[in-house]
């Protein structure tokens, strides 16, 4: 037993921070009380005033392959107070894979999930998670049945509508993933192959989700100029197929669209809320996103690359559609490279040695230094590494960014990725206490109760956990201690790979993180 007093208690309800003690037994929370619990046979720690919280959920962190084959994971996530943390967002994920998609799918999944080893693979969902239950953790971790991965397995990577036998592939995919306790399924709308499934085949799909109890998550088709309709698409999909709906990493892009954008998307959420459809969000606190290189390329120059992108592009044909498709506004796809100029997407990990000196630098500035355009720059790149590129988007604005954090349904999220090579996004290594510092101590946006639900049982009540996210008995004793005023972030867009520091303890289900206490999470 671990007693904990003279703490200052916030339980992740939402409630203010109020005096008490705190009880663990074994892997769960005997007591939480405002009054002293006596003298216990109990290991005691003397919290001297600080807060005691539950751990940090991080609903969505493309950790798929660290959680595997990474020897260091886990420091980032419990330095910042992350006990339980959800893969498989964003359609991106390693499972199920088919034999023949193996080597396209990892390569496109690498800038999100880091490297695998080559005799990586894993057919079906069901398969990665028993990979994961075979080794032991120092958190928690939940999984997602992503649909890009599912997509792919079934029909590839090409401009494939879906027939009688891909579409039962697709079934049987998701309904694997769902028997064996994915907590629901993600999509990655503007990521190929799924930018060419339509909304039946989403429909379809979420439906049988919908029989497990499981909900979707979506990184939406366009967050710039089409944010509205994009958020419109996944609440009709929640709607058809009866499921709950959350839009992942809820923010706009595009420097026309800031301010405006943003409150147009907020209202059409909030309408079907009030009309009584459980639909949420969730973001993180920055004004710069991560994803691959490939998110860049025109879905137009997608098409006629079919399956070989990096060798269509090292051709002139493929040089030429680009050039001209790049400088393109584009009603239904975000054109980065048009909505926020080149000086904004910076390079931030290269595969292979050729061009990894760029890392760090912004596609104008690396365009200069070789004596090249951007375009010769972004299609140079794609062939030298197979499309493994990273690229950080500075695509955002400060105040659309608070606005979205402060709605009471948004949960906080880090979206780490892992594959950022020496220059990573710093949320991988700081989003939690960063929100935490900014939102409550220094702008005041949010009360210390408010911040922490966010972090906490907000995400576990989207997530399914019922047993994980408030402090309370019976509840599974993941629990932080810790000075709000210590606990700080140091990963800077200059030194992102800075760990957070200011944790007095951290348990999880009961037990110190270095004994690898951690649990595979599954839908029950």
């Amino acid at each position: 037993m671990i007693h904990i007093k003279n703490a200052l208690i916030c339980d992740g309800t939402g409630t203010p921070p109020y005096p008490g003690e705190v009880l663990t037994e074994g892997e769960r929370i005997r007591a939480v009380s405002p009054s002293p619990l006596g003298d216990l046979d109990a290991e005691t720690i003397d919290a001297q005033g600080k807060l005691v919280t539950p751990g940090f959920i991080d609903a969505h962190r493309h950790c798929d392959l660290a959680a595997l084959y990474d020897p260091r994971f886990g420091e980032a996530e419990l330095a910042q107070g992350v006990t339980t943390a959800v893969m498989g967002n964003c359609g991106l994920a390693p499972a199920p894979c088919a034999p023949e998609y193996r080597d396209g799918l990892y390569n496109f999944l690498e800038p999100c999930l880091g490297s695998a080893p080559k005799d990586s693979f894993f057919p079906t969902v069901s398969a990665f998670m028993q990979a994961l239950e075979a080794k032991k953790h120092p958190i928690n971790l939940g999984v997602l049945g992503g649909l890009g991965a599912v997509t792919t397995a079934a029909k590839g990577f090409g401009n494939l509508p879906f027939d009688k036998e891909s579409r039962r592939k697709a079934e049987g995919s998701v309904r694997d993933a769902l028997e064996a306790g994915a907590l629901g399924l993600s999509c990655g709308i503007m990521y190929t192959p799924e930018c060419w499934n339509t909304l039946e085949d989403y429909v379809f799909l979420a439906k049988i989700c919908g029989e497990y109890g499981g909900y979707l998550t979506s990184h939406i088709r366009g967050e710039g100029n089409s944010l509205t309709e994009s958020v419109e698409e996944v609440l009709e999909i929640g709607r058809r197929a009866g499921i709950p709906v959350n839009i992942s990493h809820f923010k706009v892009t595009g420097l026309q669209n800031h301010g405006v954008g943003i409150r147009r998307a907020i209202a059409v959420l909030e309408q079907a809320r009030a009309a009584g459809q459980d639909a949420t969000a969730d973001a993180y606190p920055y004004t710069g996103g991560s994803t691959t290189i490939l998110s860049l390329i025109p879905p137009t120059v997608l098409e006629q690359a079919g399956g070989d992108l990096p060798g269509y592009l090292g051709s002139a044909q493929g040089r030429g559609l680009l050039a001209e498709e790049i400088q393109k506004d584009f009603p239904d796809w975000d054109n980065m490279a048009f909505s926020i100029g080149w000086e904004r997407i910076v390079i931030s990990s290269v595969a292979g040695d050729a061009h990894r000196g760029l890392a760090g630098k912004d596609f104008a500035c690396a365009a200069r230094s070789l004596g090249v355009t951007e375009p010769e720059l972004l299609c140079e790149l794609t062939r030298a590494s197979g499309g493994k590129v990273g690229v950080i988007l500075m695509s955002m604005d400060q105040a659309d960014v608070d606005r979205v954090l402060c709605l009471p349904w948004v949960s906080l999220i880090s979206d780490a990725l892992y594959g950022g090579g020496d220059c990573p996004h710093p949320r991988l290594y700081g989003a939690f206490p960063k929100f935490l510092r900014e939102y409550t101590a220094e702008k005041g946006l949010l009360s210390l109760g408010e911040a922490v639900h966010k972090m906490t049982g907000l995400p576990a009540r989207r997530l399914g956990l019922r047993d994980r996210g408030v402090l309370a008995p019976g509840q599974y004793a993941d629990l932080l201690l810790f000075d709000p005023a210590s606990f700080r972030d140091r990963a800077t867009w200059e030194s992102p790979k800075a760990l957070a520091k200011g944790l007095d303890l951290v348990l999880v289900n009961g037990r110190r993180p270095q004994k690898l206490p951690g649990k595979i999470l599954k839908r029950k």
